[in-house]
């Protein structure tokens, strides 16, 4: 019995070897097995996957309200090393969430937009999206899974694939949509709040409606939210009040965005 442990520990210090160890964007360790060119192929293909099965929104007016907010964040990233350009999708869907996949895949659900009232309140949602990829938080949790695995491959099994995988979705923060109880962490959801926060404000949007939306989907919640410890985000009064004393130390950006209208 000792043996096979200490033959385990040796194979995962292996595979810790030969992982990035690395600083997250607020300064949070992580550990980091893929490139950004296999995430940003996972992200493209399982977008492409999402694009079959979802109904996609074809309101004009809708779509470039949702591409004008999108676009003003995105531009301030400059020219990114894994992919050419961000690409945008509305979903109809009641469902009040948004996402953002490596290798530039935005997508929206119109639930949102009945829930985030203004361009400002959209711009905190698409930022903290936008956050997570740029934190590499799918990275960190399809590296973290494969290290508990001692090495089983869950990656090779959806990088260079166009099926629809569950392994995939998950790894991308996709979880909560589709059944899979591997949603982002709470540590991941409060630092994509905070450099989404940065994010927004860079672009010209106004940071402090980022409270105002978490209070709108506090109403939207019903109340019905699970208990903080029970669940891997914070809860709306934890977000809220993290956001609140971020934007005490935050300088306002000089940049204006653009007046993005619905």
């Amino acid at each position: 019995m000792k043996h096979s442990i200490f033959k385990l520990s040796l194979l995962g210090s292996s595979i810790l070897l030969t992982a990035c160890v690395t600083s997250s964007p607020t300064g949070r360790n992580q550990v980091l097995l893929f490139d950004g060119s296999e995430m940003a192929t996972l992200g493209a293909n399982s977008f492409e996957e999402l694009k079959k099965q979802e109904t996609i929104n074809q309101d004009p007016k809708v779509n470039t309200y949702v591409q004008c907010v999108s676009k003003q964040i995105t531009d301030t990233l400059g020219k990114q090393p894994d992919f050419d350009e961000w690409e945008v999708v509305v979903f109809d869907s009641d469902q009040i969430n948004a996402f953002a996949l490596p290798g530039g895949k935005i997508g929206v659900y119109t639930g949102l937009l009945a829930v985030a009232k203004n361009q400002d309140q959209l711009a905190t949602v698409i930022g903290h999206e936008i956050a997570h990829v740029q934190a590499n938080h799918s990275n960190e949790r399809l590296s973290s899974s494969e290290i508990t695995g001692y090495g089983t491959s869950a990656v090779q099994t959806v990088i260079g694939s166009t099926e629809y995988s569950e392994v995939g979705m998950a790894a991308l923060g996709l979880g909560v949509q589709y059944g899979i109880t591997m949603p982002y962490g709470r540590a991941q959801e409060s630092e994509a709040d905070i450099v989404g926060l940065q994010l927004m404000n860079d672009a010209g949007f106004n940071p402090e409606q980022s409270v105002e939306l978490w209070k709108n989907m506090a109403i939207a919640s019903g109340g019905s939210e699970p208990m903080e410890f029970l669940s891997t985000h914070p809860s709306n009064t934890t977000r809220i009040n993290d956001l609140e004393d971020e934007l005490k130390n935050l300088t306002k950006s000089t940049r204006t965005a653009p007046s993005c209208t619905l």
